[in-house]
């Protein structure tokens, strides 16, 4: 009875490379492999393609119960083998979309403490001040070029999550890997872990956070100062992205750093370019023009405002004031319609505060405002009501509604109520996936408004651009962009963005957008290839196996 041969490295060796994600292959070492690395008798004899590791995930993904299952089920596979993960993801994007990313990754931050695996990114503290320099270098993989962080304290539409809003960079960045093609390397989650003013986290006997009110003046401004400098310092010309911030501080860490580093807020910015490349699709099918649209904004934080600054330049750069583009804009927070009577406004919202009559109900308000175009960014589920909806139709032909709400809980409306209650004429489009809707003998596919439109493909753009600093301007032509990405097809079923499968070549012509912009701008240090298109594809990762020595 012969033995196997005996493997040439000790078996510790082969046991750190099945616990290191990024080298391990699993089923797929070949068998010269494992006796080479010590893996063999320590993984079943079968070897697997990458396409049949593939296979195997999605039938156990299907097996789940429920989507935060699933969702478990994946950051499992992430957890063991990033190449596998990745090729995944890519190869079912429409299916794995929902459970990594919105509306899934709203539970899954809800019950981030609870379901905790193991530990992905960075949490600083505010008893790390004077020490986040070190502690961001302790960061084990070199090369970093995107880090998303957040604070925790406005995730979606559910508010303070505290250190449980970790979920939210992590997701943000498995889209910048599988559909902006930024190699998982490069990519660095980071949650400042501030404290939290969610009662109920501090009463969880599982919250991992830390159980103390948020920091908040000068001792909040003095960390973000130095949290930055040290991220300048550890990782030179890195893409910082601000994720869902609370609008109190959004703002103004905008409007601090964007002079001194390559960094944008993805809840104003991204937004603002979604939200535009909606209105120039659905403008294709209504055949009206953006100044002769008049848009309500039911919220009125970062997403609202976003959009609203983005249509108003895009007015401007049409040949309008800008008086008389703010006025095509008009927003509702919670105390009501804002008007410029009101003396309860912040900085932010003053210049969209039109002269009118104070109005509270929003179907009043719709019926006295006339838009063509309603947008929810409001939080607030079944918002949009019948009465609503009904109102807008009625001075309305074709209204556009958009529901941008996450997750699919807070949705302002959805589409089968957007479709029943404007009798089949509104356009419809919403933050989170709904299924199509059979209405008047017609299918009607939704088209997701999402920001996984947008930020991967400006996040690569600037990095293939070696862009200093990101301007509006670049946001403007990725809005561009992302509309000249939706087809005929797309449009023969009423959808104004890009089906999901899409959203890898979506991110290249947005990347192509925005680097043409950092060139066009004097804010790039890489010298511009002679086609743009084919060095931005050449950079895309894409998620394989190496080749075996």
């Amino acid at each position: 009875m012969s033995s196997a041969p005996s493997p040439a490295s000790p078996p510790a060796a082969g046991t750190r490379l099945l616990h290191d994600a990024a080298v391990n292959r699993d089923t797929a070492f070949s068998a010269r492999s494992r006796l080479a690395l010590g893996l063999h008798g320590l993984l079943p004899p079968a070897v697997e393609t990458l396409e049949q590791q593939v296979a195997r995930v999605m039938d156990n993904v299907r097996r789940q119960a429920t989507p935060l299952d699933r969702h478990l089920y994946l950051r499992a596979v992430h957890a063991r083998n990033e190449t596998l993960y990745y090729r995944t993801v890519l190869d079912h994007l429409e299916e794995t979309l929902p459970l990594i990313y919105t509306p899934t990754v709203g539970q899954a931050c809800q019950e981030f403490s609870r379901c905790f695996q193991s530990p992905h990114g960075l949490y600083l503290t505010a008893e790390d001040r004077g020490h986040l320099r070190e502690l961001l270098r302790r960061w084990p993989r070199p090369g970093v070029r995107v880090i998303v962080v957040t604070d925790g304290s406005r995730i979606l539409g559910l508010g303070d999550l505290g250190a449980n809003g970790m979920g939210i960079p992590i997701g943000k960045l498995d889209l910048y890997v599988a559909c902006g093609g930024i190699p998982p390397a490069a990519c660095l989650p980071i949650m400042l872990d501030l404290g939290t003013d969610n009662t109920a986290l501090h009463a969880d006997p599982f919250y991992l956070g830390r159980r103390q009110p948020r920091l908040q003046g000068a001792h909040y401004d003095a960390l973000l100062a130095e949290f930055i400098d040290a991220v300048q310092e550890v990782f030179p010309g890195v893409l910082l992205q601000f994720e869902d911030f609370s609008n109190e501080h959004a703002f103004a860490l905008l409007g601090r750093y964007r002079g001194q580093l390559c960094c944008f807020n993805d809840d104003i910015q991204g937004t603002g370019a979604m939200g535009l490349a909606g209105l120039y699709t659905a403008l294709r099918l209504t055949g009206g023009t953006l100044a002769g649209q008049r848009i309500l904004f039911a919220g009125a934080g970062e997403a609202a405002l976003g959009i609203a600054n983005m249509v108003t330049a895009a007015l401007v750069a049409e040949g309008l004031s800008e008086r008389e583009a703010r006025e095509h804009c008009w927003l509702v927070d919670s105390q009501g319609l804002v008007v410029a009577a009101r003396t309860d406004l912040n900085a932010h919202k003053r210049p969209f505060a039109h002269t009118h009559a104070p109005l509270q109900d929003l179907a009043a308000i719709v019926a006295a405002v006339r838009p063509q175009v309603l947008i929810g960014a409001s939080g607030a589920a079944g918002l949009f009501s019948e009465a609503v909806l009904r109102e807008l139709a009625r001075h309305c032909a074709r209204p556009l509604v958009m529901a941008l709400s996450n997750p699919t809980s807070r949705a302002e409306c959805t589409a089968e109520q957007a479709y029943t209650w404007t009798e089949g004429r509104a356009l419809f489009a919403s933050g989170s996936p709904f299924a199509a809707v059979q209405h008047a003998g017609r299918l009607r596919a939704p088209g997701q408004a999402n920001n996984a439109f947008i930020f991967p493909g400006v996040g690569l753009g600037l990095l293939a651009s070696g862009a200093t600093r990101v301007s509006d301007a670049m946001f403007f032509a990725a809005a561009r962009a992302l509309a000249g990405q939706v087809s005929a097809e797309d449009l023969a079923q009423e959808r104004i963005y890009p089906a999901a499968p899409r959203l890898r070549q979506v991110a290249l012509a947005v990347a192509q957008a925005v680097a043409e912009r950092a060139w066009d701008e004097g804010l790039a240090h890489q010298p511009r290839p002679a086609d743009v298109a084919a060095a931005i594809a050449h950079l895309m990762y894409t998620p394989r196996y190496a080749p075996e020595a």
